[in-house]
């Protein structure tokens, strides 16, 4: 039977042998628990490290079959142990650090891109039985430390004394201060039907996922955790056409490879809470007899919305930076104040006793305010969209004024 307890919830049994070891050694509560948190932190940043070398291989690996290419297939079998190679290529690489950095930023930034994505996971529910820390304003946690991301690499540009790390650092900001809102609104939602920001409280009220109830602030959420990572088509922090690396520029050797774990595991991390905020998290059938299974069912729903993050960063081009400003303001940011109204209004003013009744209706609403959305969006490029003949000698520029198409000179 013990075994079988292992096996069901091996972190649980781990944790109380160890309790009980530093227990027969004469520790005291106070000073095992401390020991146990520092232990459990450890063994998950170790593995989200890890996991981040897989991460890295199969990203590369999807992204060459999208864009009709083979991607790593040199080093191992089908190119396994390539981020292996360059891992060991990283570490060893001389370290660069140009004249007149700034330097307790320049060498803080690195640090801080990565501690931020680790910090999240510390509020995330694995399984039933296994969290870092049960924190009843979870869901703000994870927002405050998000930002962290976003001021490594602000402190990166600053610090860099470089003219090309600076312009990505105004990118990052006008990106990270746009996109945090529409983020911020809709997570109102999950926590209008929960009650709490807690994000156990969060992924223990999903019996039906939030994203049947919410598919369009789930939607709007999921574009904005792409924009706020900074990655395609929102990647005009490091955009290497024009501002040769981005804020990372001047960064070489470990310090590069910090800024490029962070990148892969902040994906994967968003993934995470994504599926814990609107596809709940570890719940699944016997989840709560058999934890280990929650955490399963956690890293398979993880594991696909992380594949639709790579697949659109695979297939969509980068947008200008005003049409990934007008994006946020002119559609995300307005739908996601209206969503929050109206679910406010329906969940609280209505006072529908039915769970299932709440859902359908919400869903409906989502669905209706989609559509039109996107009649609206439809609307305006067709009012504003130009033909251009064919063999036309009149060039094609690009205009602010619409975020859609593309004018012609006149």
């Amino acid at each position: 039977m013990g075994f079988l307890n292992f096996l069901f919830d091996p972190i649980s049994s781990i944790s109380t042998w160890l309790s009980s070891l530093l227990a027969g050694w004469g520790l005291s509560n106070e000073i095992i628990t401390p020991i146990l948190y520092l232990i459990g932190a450890g063994v998950l940043g170790t593995g989200a490290l890890l996991v981040t070398l897989l991460l890295i291989w199969a990203e590369r690996k999807i992204i060459g079959r999208v864009q009709d290419r083979f991607g790593p297939n040199r080093v191992g079998p089908w190119g396994i142990f390539q981020s292996v190679a360059d891992m060991v290529k990283i570490f060893i690489k001389e370290h660069i650090i140009p004249s007149h950095v700034d330097p307790i930023p320049y060498h803080l930034a690195p640090i801080l891109a990565v501690s931020a994505v680790l910090l999240s996971l510390a509020v995330v529910p694995l399984s039933k039985t296994t969290v870092g820390t049960n924190l009843n304003v979870g869901l703000l946690f994870i927002i405050a430390v998000g930002g962290l991301g976003e001021l490594a690499i602000l402190m990166a540009g600053w610090g860099s004394n470089n003219k090309y790390a600076i312009i990505a650092a105004f990118r990052a900001t006008a990106q990270l201060i746009s996109y945090e809102l529409p983020m911020v609104i809709t997570l109102i939602i999950p926590v209008l039907l929960t009650g709490s920001m807690g994000m156990v409280d969060l992924v223990e009220a999903q019996k039906i996922p939030f994203i049947l109830a919410a598919p369009l602030a789930a939607l709007i959420f999921f574009i904005a955790s792409i924009a706020e990572n900074g990655r395609a088509p929102f990647d005009l922090a490091e955009a290497e056409s024009e501002l040769v690396a981005g804020f990372n520029t001047e960064y070489s050797g470990l310090k590069f490879g910090m800024f490029y774990v962070a990148d892969f595991l902040r994906a994967f991390t968003s993934s995470i809470i994504f599926v814990s905020i609107f596809l709940g998290g570890w719940q699944g059938p016997w989840a709560v007899q058999i934890p280990i299974l929650g955490f399963v069912y956690l890293l398979i729903k993880s594991v696909i919305v992380w594949f639709v993050g790579v697949w659109i960063r695979g297939s969509l081009p980068r947008f200008r930076i005003d049409q990934m400003v007008d994006i946020n303001w002119k559609i995300l940011t307005p739908v996601s104040l209206i969503l929050v109204l109206l679910t406010a209004f329906i969940d609280k003013g209505l006072g529908l006793s039915s769970i299932y009744l709440r859902y359908i209706v919400l869903f409906l609403l989502n669905i209706g305010v989609g559509a039109l959305v996107i009649q609206l969006i439809v609307k305006q490029v067709k009012k504003t969209e130009v033909q251009v003949d064919v063999g036309s000698r009149e060039r094609l520029v690009a205009r602010p004024e619409n975020m859609i198409t593309i004018h012609h000179q006149e």
